[in-house]
């Protein structure tokens, strides 16, 4: 769903209203988690946690903390330093690394140049920050990606090259291959995200219609020493995967890529179709490889410092700061947004009426991303949005709150992170609340079930005033869920 077109955005939100409303205390509950993940995974925090400057050496420490994962760079060895990117959250992760690396004489002096493509820009002392567009590709974002290119390429032998890559990554850094043109992306990138394709097979066929991903930045630089700094917003921290891998060996073909698109029966520009098989036919170099291009990685790393677990983490701790139990369900959760709202919800009635995988008061937790297959004309909505609307029509009682949200603040085709829900928010509770009849209230029901089925969810979800609203958060670990489960009364348990 985040790759539908931009012309589906809804206006911005005001930000001087509230987040999300909350009517009950376990709405409280489930938004303070919600936020304290989307806090926790801030560039600022992450590079606080994981990257220090000390006598001139940085120390990069990856997600998972242990010792093996830390990794130290002389930066006096360098005679030049140069930063590029991109990202959703490129410009900030930029503006936490210059915090991080004030009172340095050494950076001071070499690193003096740079540039990174995000959407969501903040001013930089040092580098060049440029807009791009997200979902879908955009001329003006090829035009800046060539200054990332340009920069990796004036980068010598004794120099070193600090990328950072954030999600939507992919879409910013656009840079078509030779014999295509942004307008075959935008064609090709926009089938693909409605057909439903997850994230690792839509960038199989985004790295071999580009002349960045996929490894090709790293082959651009070398022999400059690359040090990658990541923030992942994929299921399983696949550096290939994240912001489709521009410095790391690339394990996809043009085979897997002309697979994707048979696959999901992608009616793809015929210059990208062509394009593809004449590089499975052999007629175009692959993306590069360990094999086939080792030379290109010789002098690269990368450091993973920020992922959907620190999220749950966050949010895990905050539930119990609140007296309640929390429980990680899982940190890849993927597939249909409607089909895994069913099977949480049903998991939280478990909890509820039995105590188990744990007892209320409790909070069930996951992270992942879940996609959404789109109509002919879909509405205004995301996976997170339909995630917790199918919740709210799946509850059969109160008790339970869900709080679905993308943690960059914008879920799919509208300015909203996502939703908090509960029985009420569609359904018989709501309308007798509101004197409604019998017939209203049927109708209710079925307008919500419409939605889904329209890709439409944003409109229920704000009439209810459910919606999440963060505004651009700064940073992007993928999908955060949260269920906030209450002790079931006397009277229930009959």
């Amino acid at each position: 769903m985040d790759g539908d077109s931009p012309d589906h955005l809804s206006a911005p939100p005001d930000r001087d209203g509230p987040v999300a409303r909350t009517p009950t205390a376990a709405h409280e509950v489930a938004l303070e988690c919600l936020l304290a993940g989307i806090e926790a995974a801030r560039p600022d925090e992450r590079i606080a946690e994981t990257c220090t400057v000390a006598n001139d050496v940085l120390t990069v420490t990856d997600v998972t903390g242990s010792e093996s994962d830390t990794t130290s760079y002389d930066l006096s060895q360098y005679e030049r330093i140069t930063v590029v990117g991109g990202g959703k959250a490129a410009a900030q992760l930029v503006c936490a690394l210059e915090t991080e690396f004030e009172g340095s004489a050494v950076i001071e002096d070499r690193l003096t140049t740079g540039v990174v493509v995000t959407d969501n820009p903040v001013e930089s002392d040092i580098v060049a920050v440029r807009e791009g567009a997200h979902p879908i590709p955009s001329e003006t974002g090829v035009q800046h990606t060539k200054q990332v290119l340009e920069a990796a390429a004036a980068a010598g032998e004794n120099e070193l090259l600090l990328v950072v890559v954030t999600g939507g990554a992919s879409a910013l850094l656009a840079a078509p291959a030779a014999s295509l043109s942004v307008s075959d992306l935008q064609q090709v990138t926009t089938a693909l995200l409605g057909a439903g394709a997850p994230i690792d097979e839509i960038n199989a066929v985004r790295k071999h219609c580009s002349a960045i991903k996929g490894g090709q930045l790293a082959r651009t630089a070398a022999p400059a020493t690359v040090v990658t700094l990541a923030l992942s917003d994929v299921v399983g921290d696949d550096p290939s995967v994240i912001g489709s891998g521009p410095t790391v060996p690339d394990p996809t073909t043009y085979g897997d890529a002309l697979a994707v698109l048979e696959r999901y029966e992608i009616d793809a520009p015929d210059a990208v179709v062509a394009h593809l098989e004449h590089g499975h036919a052999g007629a175009l170099p692959e993306t590069p490889t360990l094999e086939t291009d080792a030379n290109c990685f010789d002098r690269t790393s990368t450091h993973v410092i920020g992922n959907g677990r620190v999220a749950l983490e966050a949010a895990r701790d905050a539930a119990r700061d609140r007296g309640y139990t929390p429980l990680v369900l899982a940190s890849r959760v993927r597939g249909e947004a409607r089909e895994a709202a069913q099977t949480h919800v049903a998991i939280a009635e478990e909890c509820r009426r039995t105590g188990e995988p744990c007892s209320p008061p409790a909070v069930l937790l996951s992270g992942g991303e879940t996609t959404v297959t789109l109509c002919e004309e879909p509405g205004r909505g995301g996976p997170n949005q339909e995630f917790a609307l199918t919740s709210a029509l799946a509850l059969e009682s109160d008790g339970i709150v869900v709080g679905s949200v993308d943690t960059d603040g914008i879920d799919g085709t509208t300015h909203v992170a996502g939703a908090l829900v509960d029985a009420t928010t569609v359904g018989p509770s709501a309308l007798e609340a509101d004197g409604e009849s019998d017939q209203n209230r049927g109708r209710t029901r079925t307008d919500a079930h419409d939605a889904l089925a329209r890709n439409d969810a944003c409109a229920v979800l704000e009439d209810e005033e459910a919606l999440v609203r963060t505004g651009p958060t700064g940073t992007n670990v993928n999908d955060l869920r949260v269920l906030v489960v209450e002790p079931s009364s006397p009277s229930e348990e009959l």
